[in-house]
């Protein structure tokens, strides 16, 4: 009984996502769009960049948009009369206007979110996120993400960042109470100078506190994203398996790889010119041919089983098999399949090959 509740805590805590996510499992998880990432902190690098561009540009765009505004309104512009060709022309003349006026805020809003993009997650492109799934529109799991933790979470950082923003906002403007209660008394030109002015530092400190915010909700979301990645020692085998193959396959591969290589191995036994054994325990097939090397080189070689099929090849095929221990024993420890012998065994060698030539008659 003790022995099964014990295989039970080993299969439980097996299955505990306690371990790091690996590599593959990160990248897999980048591929499908699940990455650490604050939305706040694009909005907050949007903001920033839109109010930095009003703060240095503001006086551009004021003397550009009062420029359109008068050229708008000139005498003969409204009592010029209108046809089918010159509304357009009129028209796409004041489209480039407003677009010249809006091109900085515009690019720097699009250079912003790129950048807080790229500086979060780098270059990231997934259709994964936005494809089409049942499981999105199921009214249960629905529920269950209004009422979930994470949405809670996700209300309490909505308030927080009401509230601190909006006390921030509050402060700025109490500061410039004074000048606001005086704006009745001012003309209509240096009350906007100064409601742009207020509204732009306005802008700044908010922008200000939502970044800081929104480093905290990219913190958190680090860590959360990290805790959702985690995996456990079986997730962690499963994926080994997959990537190097399951071990008993892999064993067996090797195990057909040996088998087709001892087969090509036996395949050029007939054509040794001599096989030199120990006699029982090795076995080495040696074949001389000018035309490939100039020295012996081993065909086959192999211990006890092997050295044994060696040898049953050989006398089927009438190669004729030389018994020299120490030789044997050498050229099997100190030789390649392919390789030609060491010069230190060319003499006996020679010997033997000149035996073996001087039996068969070719010398």
């Amino acid at each position: 009984m003790d022995l099964i509740w014990l295989r039970l805590d080993l299969q439980f805590f097996a299955g505990e996502k306690t371990e790091k996510a690996t590599p593959k499992k990160r990248e897999d998880a980048k591929r499908k769009g699940q990455v650490a990432k604050s939305q706040d902190i694009n909005t907050a690098a949007v903001l920033l960049a839109v109010f930095l561009v009003l703060l240095f540009s503001g006086t551009y765009m004021k003397d550009q948009f009062l420029g359109l505004m008068k050229e708008s309104f000139q005498k003969d512009f409204m009592l010029y009369k209108l046809t089918e060709e010159n509304t357009q022309a009129m028209l796409v003349h004041i489209l480039k206007k407003m677009a010249l006026i809006l091109a900085p805020i515009l690019g720097a809003a699009l250079a912003a979110a790129v950048a807080a993009n790229f500086m979060q997650v780098g270059f990231l492109f997934s259709t994964e996120s936005i494809q089409f799934k049942l499981d999105k529109i199921d009214p249960i799991k629905g529920f269950k993400r209004i009422f979930s933790l994470r949405a809670i979470v996700e209300l309490l950082k909505s308030i927080l960042k009401i509230s601190f923003v909006g006390l921030v906002t509050f402060f700025v403007i109490w500061q410039r109470m004074d000048e606001i209660m005086t704006l009745s008394q001012k003309s209509a030109g240096t009350a906007m100078i100064t409601l742009a002015d207020i509204t732009v530092k306005v802008g700044l400190y908010a922008t200000g506190a939502l970044l800081f915010l929104s480093l905290l909700d990219y913190m958190y979301q680090k860590f959360d994203f990290e805790k959702n990645i985690r995996m456990s020692k079986q997730d962690i085998k499963d994926e080994y398996k997959n990537i190097e193959g399951d071990p008993l396959i892999k064993s067996k591969i090797k195990q057909k790889q040996r088998e087709m290589a001892m087969q090509r191995m036996m395949q050029e036994v007939p054509k040794a010119d001599v096989v030199i054994t120990n006699p029982t325990h090795f076995a080495i097939a040696l074949k001389y041919d000018e035309d490939k090397l100039d020295a012996p080189f081993v065909i086959a070689k192999g211990a006890d089983f092997i050295a044994q099929k060696i040898k049953l090849v050989a006398k089927e095929n009438d190669i004729i098999m030389m018994e020299n221990r120490p030789l044997a024993r050498a050229l099997y420890d100190q030789t390649e399949i392919g390789q030609a012998i060491p010069e230190e065994f060319f003499k006996a060698v020679a010997e033997i090959l000149a035996f073996v030539y001087k039996t068969k008659g070719k010398i």
